[in-house]
């Protein structure tokens, strides 16, 4: 009877669940604007692909909200950490009512003045590009501009705050916010489109009706003038009627003509890491096929495989000292304990990400939620990382705890509360608070590292890995390395091959790319294949003890000279 009751109930919150209206999950449920209410226009911040340092809206002279009173959202930890500092401003929306072209501050009779410091200040950060980002109801302010070349429309969010003519700054000091509503109900609207186009516009050369301005056909733009500036800032409203639903309005957000690029590299790349992979497996094959049985096989007497080992060439010399214990096996420990809490949280954040439960809406929830993944995974890292320190046969598992805890997050905190330091110099919104480093502080000893402890609790207590080979008594002596195969030489030109496509990723502005988590996952695929395919390139990155002359990389060449031919 019991279970009748409970399968019943269950199948009550599943029909209550299929009532139930779907927004993003977790997301942000839409709003409903009536005829005439008003909409409120907020900053967030500006930003530069030049300078990589956000700022904060009012850093620079605008006009002040008309109350004169500053109203900051709060925010997430992660729009904390993007620099993002959201605030009112004094641009007047109402859903429904254009507005031809309107004063946002000052009057006609009496200019805002820009003294030196402010027009120089203004006048630097037009040379560094700076876009201005506002947002209408959670929705961010996008820019049409057509491509010169192709003739396509490209979008992208915000909108610049000035631009260079003939050697002198202008800035544009007109907005004409074109807004998109979708009729929901009987008196019900929902904005599902927010552009902007901006302008500059000499305030000299307009014409005023009282608070209404008339816009001149060919205008001049309005220059920055080092020694001081006189200028008016404008706005104007368009709303106009859509078909886009309420679910799909960010669809023009994610469909970037960049990503195709993006994809373009990745299929290209994958196509590269294939072929090697090819060519190594045949090579790894046809190098070790005989050898496999006899790596297995147990050595009955140390002497006579002493005598076998002197005999051995290639990848056989190291088959006994490749799982030897490291000279610090704590570290060793922690390292890896580190990159298994590191994957982890990668890998829940994509697959969350891929379901849709981190939606662009949600401002930060991505920067958030892997934060709080990262920090309670550090049981999983715990656990592994305490399995790998008594494999090699490690009894201070807890000062290995405390250095599995603290290595990897400590690097991290103590290079960006030094970075810190200049953010804060410099006056931009992306210096961390103080009150935030106190919160991320707690997270780090108040949960992540009782967690590595806990998992090292467990993990010590379960038997060690077995390792495929035995590990030789006597360790091989370590010849001297050729000066082209020197370690650090080795990864310089190592990373040559990944350095272009990074740093096209970075510049081109990370916050857009990444919106698109399908992309992020393959990236993630391609990084793991590159790894794997190191440790065969380069295989005394991975080994304490290296192969003399007649080692595996000459077997190697020698073997694709055999296939190429």
């Amino acid at each position: 009877m019991g279970r009748l009751q409970r399968n019943g109930a269950v199948l009550v919150i599943i029909g209550l669940l299929i009532e139930t209206n779907g927004f993003y999950v977790p997301g942000v449920a839409p709003v409903e604007f009536k005829k005439g209410q008003k909409i409120d226009v907020k900053a967030v911040k500006m930003t530069s692909t030049h300078t990589q340092l956000p700022y904060e809206y009012y850093s620079l002279p605008f006009c002040l909200p008309k109350n004169g009173t500053f109203i900051y959202k709060s925010e997430n930890l992660g729009e904390v950490l993007r620099g993002d500092r959201i605030v009112n401003t004094p641009y007047e929306v109402v859903m429904g009512e254009d507005i031809s072209c309107r004063l946002l501050c000052h009057k006609p009779s009496k200019l805002m003045t820009w003294d030196e410091a402010n027009s120089q200040h203004v006048i630097q950060m037009v040379q560094h590009e700076y876009f201005v980002h506002l947002l209408i109801d959670n929705l961010p302010a996008a820019t049409r501009k057509k491509h010169k070349e192709t003739n396509n429309v490209i979008v992208y969010q915000g909108y610049r705050l000035g631009g260079i003519m003939n050697d002198q700054v202008y800035i544009n000091n007109y907005l004409k916010l074109k807004l998109s509503y979708h009729k929901h109900g009987e008196n019900e609207f929902r904005v599902v489109g927010f552009e902007v186009e901006a302008r500059s516009i000499d305030t000299s050369q307009l014409k005023f009706d009282g608070n209404t301005c008339i816009l001149p056909t060919d205008a001049s733009p309005q220059f920055v003038y080092p020694k001081g500036t006189s200028l008016l800032f404008l706005y104007s409203v368009e709303w106009k009627k859509s078909d886009v639903s309420w679910a799909s309005r960010w669809d023009v957000y994610l469909g970037m003509s960049d990503v195709e690029i993006h994809w373009f590299s990745i299929v290209n790349s994958l196509i590269v890491i294939f072929f090697l992979s090819a060519i190594l497996t045949m090579i790894m094959v046809r190098t070790l096929r005989k050898d496999i049985a006899r790596y297995n096989a147990d050595e009955s007497d140390s002497l006579a495989g002493l005598d076998e080992a002197i005999e051995e060439t290639g990848w056989k010399l190291v088959h006994g000292d490749v799982f030897r214990p490291p000279t610090y096996p704590r570290l060793f420990a922690a390292v890896i304990g580190s990159g298994i809490q590191i994957f982890f949280m990668a890998l829940i954040t994509i697959f969350f990400a891929m379901l849709g439960m981190l939606s662009p809406a949600s401002r930060g929830a991505l920067g958030t939620c892997a934060i709080f993944l990262y920090v309670f995974s550090g049981l999983i890292a715990g656990y592994f990382s305490a399995r790998v320190y008594k494999t090699m046969r490690g009894r201070e598992w807890r000062k290995a705890a405390l250095l599995t805890a603290t290595f990897y997050p400590g690097i991290v905190f103590t290079t960006c509360f030094f970075l810190n330091f200049f953010i804060w110099g410099k006056h931009s919104s992306g210096a961390v608070p103080f009150t935030t480093m106190v919160a991320l502080l707690c997270l780090w000893f108040g949960i992540s590292l009782p967690l590595v402890y806990l998992g090292y609790f467990f993990g010590f207590r379960k038997q060690p890995f077995t390792h495929p080979v035995r590990t030789n008594q006597i360790p091989r002596q370590v010849p001297d390395q050729i000066w082209y195969m020197n370690l650090v030489l080795r990864i310089m030109l190592h990373r040559l091959q990944h350095a272009n496509g990074w740093n096209s990723t970075i510049w081109r502005g990370i916050y857009r790319t990444f919106l698109h988590f399908d992309c992020t996952l393959g990236k993630s695929i391609l990084l793991s294949f590159r790894i794997s395919i190191s440790g065969f390139l380069y295989p005394r990155n991975f080994m304490f003890a290296n192969i003399d002359s007649h080692g595996l990389l000459p077997i190697m060449w020698r073997r694709l000279q055999m296939v190429v031919a």
